[in-house]
């Protein structure tokens, strides 16, 4: 089978079981965030933290249950890692620096996971279990609460209630992610990833050296680590390394996992506001823009210049030699438009442009198709930009599912489009203007100041991957990456849920003749069209002088 049919099969069978989900777990989600009954289980835990899941919640009440719940968090990550050599299960490691231990609170809180450590030489078993696979479920959670407010926001009227935090938070943990999760690890483990508490073992290599290999529970925080787009590895390697992901069907279902919740939301999105045409149009948008990426790094990296990469079919350095070029590049396209962070391969080994091709998939807002409740509410911001856009155009008053779009919702918008764009390129002119980016740069030119450009969208974006050769254990960028992160997370989730509760006030506006159809292909092309432009627009520059430089220079 030539590589060029194996890719495309690949690509088929995701997308097709990505189709195939799509309408019962979209669905299924809606009726979770709709339901007004508690489980047993659901009582005691609110009885525990003092809450009422019946009573609703204005935007400001929801956004300090949000800050609150992840501020908590960010403490008790940090105080677990600092004493972690004073608690049971921690291999014998010491405890985590104060800057690396507040990145890594930062990271895991944010649902960034960056890492600037090797799990299996600084973790104990306890901190990753018991405090980092932890955030992995709840800060997922948290995401896809501030999504379903703002999908409520659309729904109602003439109010300012947006449902309950805490309730949302327990449903989407205990009746999303923690079964699906499940079932993602027992089939890992059926693929030969690890799962056990059995420490460290010493074994001979076939060398004759001595090696030692860190066992832990690594399916269960695998499954969590893709599902909810959070991207922290067990080991260095992530998901390169074969206790993590074993052969080519784990890689596949890796994958999967990593899309999808996010390419399921936008129906539970058309089923809550009662027209799943209106989650068609959002879900065409992103599944576009994400296969356009997919084809474009595959073609690239495929026909990268130089004899050594065509003899080897590709360009194979720094790719995961067990799966081939066109694996590394779908899981690279689809963890960077995931907001994911989890690796199969080193993205610093990536050519200038399709390197470049990954950075634009950050830089768009990681909405294609996003990360887990994050890419939705983004998604629906850019709806909302290119309705008004299109309004603009025909001289009309915009209007989006009812809702007019005003001044105040517009400025709301504007604010949550801005504040990424600004973390990445302040962050990154820091670094540079500091000194601190060229220290950590491996390389140099225009590829070392992609290492650093990538480093600060990463994290401003909340994606969690690294471009690799850059040494980012330092103070400043442990603190640096760190703010990035927690601005990058909260600030636009403030913008949100303002919006949903400006939108959850006003009276519906019925359709008319003039009314934009948001359900339509054109809408979804002007959708696209409009994010392509804005990214473009602020990011042009940056990409000029590292990827786009490199690139052109091969």
């Amino acid at each position: 089978m030539s590589p060029i049919l194996a890719d495309v099969l690949q690509v088929s069978a995701l997308v097709v079981a990505l189709a195939l989900v799509h309408r019962p777990l979209g669905d299924y989600m809606a009726r979770v965030y709709a339901g007004k009954k508690h489980s047993r289980v659901e009582r005691w835990i609110y009885r525990a933290v003092g809450a009422d899941p019946d009573a609703e919640m204005r935007w400001p009440a929801y956004l300090r249950a949000v800050l609150a719940f992840s501020l908590a968090g960010v403490v008790f990550l940090y105080l677990l890692q600092r004493f972690q050599d004073k608690l049971p299960l921690s291999l014998g490691f010491a405890a985590i620096s104060p800057d690396q231990a507040f990145n890594t609170a930062a990271s895991f809180v944010s649902n960034t996971n960056w890492q600037s450590y090797s799990g299996e030489s600084a973790m104990g078993q306890l901190t990753q279990t018991g405090g980092l696979a932890v955030q992995n479920f709840v800060s997922a959670a948290v995401g896809m609460a501030v999504a379903v407010a703002l999908i409520r926001g659309f729904a109602r009227s003439r109010t300012g209630e947006l449902g309950n935090f805490w309730a949302d938070l327990v449903r989407g943990t205990l009746r999303i992610l923690l079964p699906l999760a499940a079932v993602a690890a027992v089939l890992l483990v059926a693929c030969g990833a690890i799962q056990n508490f059995s420490g460290t073992q010493s074994v001979t290599t076939v060398t004759g050296g001595t090696q030692h290999l860190t066992g832990g529970a690594v399916a269960s925080q695998e499954a969590i680590k893709d599902l909810g787009t959070n991207g922290g590895g067990y080991y260095n390697a992530n998901s390169s390394h074969p206790f993590e992901n074993p052969n080519g069907i784990s890689n596949l279902l890796e994958i999967f996992l990593l899309l999808v919740i996010p390419f399921a939301l936008p129906r539970t999105f058309g089923k809550m506001v009662g027209s799943v045409r209106q989650g068609y149009a959002i879900v065409a948008a992103m599944a576009g823009i994400w296969l356009a990426g997919v084809v474009a790094v595959t073609w690239l990296e495929a026909a990268h210049p130089g004899t050594a990469a065509q003899l080897a079919g590709g360009a194979m350095e720094g790719k995961e030699q067990r799966f081939g070029e066109g694996s590394s590049s779908l899981f690279a396209v689809s963890t960077t438009m995931t907001s994911t962070g989890s690796v199969n391969s080193f993205h610093d080994s990536f050519g200038g442009l399709s390197g470049g091709v990954l950075l634009f998939g950050m830089m768009i807002g990681e909405i294609a198709p996003g990360g887990v409740g994050s890419g939705l509410y983004g998604m629906l911001v850019m709806a909302v930009v290119a309705v008004f856009l299109a309004g603009l155009m025909v001289g009309r008053t915009p209007e989006y599912l009812g809702k007019k779009l005003g001044p105040r919702e517009m400025k709301l918008a504007a604010c949550f489009i801005l504040v990424t764009p600004a973390l990445v390129l302040t962050g990154t002119a820091l670094a540079m203007g500091t000194g601190n980016g060229e220290s950590s740069m491996t390389n140099t030119g225009p590829h070392g100041f992609s290492e650093v450009l990538y480093a600060y969208t990463s994290a401003s974006n909340n994606n969690g991957s690294a471009f690799a050769g850059f040494a980012a254990n330092t103070g400043f960028h442990n603190t640096a990456l760190g703010l990035c992160m927690l601005l990058g997370r909260f600030l636009p989730m403030v913008f949100v849920l303002a919006l949903a509760g400006s939108l959850a006030a006003q009276r519906p506006v019925p359709a008319s003749a003039g009314t934009l159809r948001t359900d339509k292909p054109l809408f979804t092309g002007v959708l696209v069209a409009c994010i392509a432009i804005v990214a473009g627009l602020t990011f042009f520059p940056a990409l000029a002088l590292g990827p786009l430089a490199e690139g052109l220079a091969a």
